[in-house]
């Protein structure tokens, strides 16, 4: 089979477009994905039922069904209800289905922290929500970093199922300039060099933050 290297830089710039789209879901269901995750984590580890048993529901079902499924779910069951558009679908499902790892990351990066520091700071008069902001949350907020890197990462290349959704994404515009130029395998490896560039700047920029934060001795 014949690969077409010097077709590469005539197409390259096509692909510009759509690194952004990639960039933009992937940065946008990352956010949402945070936000849902913290809240959920707070939720799951409360001892109060009717906020840990949804939140326990939201892990298992997100879980437990493929990002395809969910997304194609809320593209075509929401759309209608809601006037979603098929961004918004895609960012939604994008951090709804991050939201419920991160969730569990940051569970289990509080519960790593000992409790004898919450007893600490409550026996110093320190509300427990206060304590839990200013003593329990960053260390485990330091902790987490390692995993919210590798999950970043997922989401990331996750984001390629939008492409299903007729999202303009790195994935989508390769079989749409393959289908027309017959270069399949040229079109897919512009795709991928610009996966792998962002997968290496995500993954320096978590070196770094666990360099500054000095993971490694906790």
């Amino acid at each position: 089979m014949y690969f077409d290297f010097a077709a590469l830089p005539k197409y390259l710039p096509y692909f510009l477009p759509a690194a952004w789209m990639t960039l933009k879901v992937s940065a946008l269901g990352i956010v949402l994905g945070v936000a849902l995750g913290l809240g959920t984590a707070f939720m799951r580890i409360s001892k109060r039922r009717w906020l840990s048993i949804p939140a326990r529901a939201y892990i298992y079902v997100v879980r437990g069904t493929p990002l395809l499924l969910q997304l194609l779910f809320i593209y075509f069951g929401l759309r209608s209800l809601a006037g979603l558009t098929a961004l918004t679908s895609a960012v939604l499902a994008l951090g709804i289905h991050n939201g419920a790892y991160i969730a569990e990351i940051f569970r289990g990066a509080i519960v790593s922290i000992s409790s004898g520091q919450m007893e600490a700071a409550r026996s110093l008069g320190m509300p427990y929500s206060r304590a839990m902001v200013r003593i329990i949350l960053p260390q485990a907020l330091k902790r987490a970093v390692p995993s919210l890197g590798n999950q970043f990462i997922i989401a990331l290349k996750d984001s390629s199922l939008a492409s299903t959704i007729t999202i303009n994404e790195l994935l989508l515009k390769s079989q749409q300039l393959a289908s027309s130029n017959f270069m399949m395998m040229e079109m897919l490896f512009l795709a991928a060099i610009f996966y792998l560039l962002y997968t290496a700047v995500f993954s320096w920029l978590f070196r770094t933050l666990e360099a500054r934060l000095d993971v490694s001795t906790q």
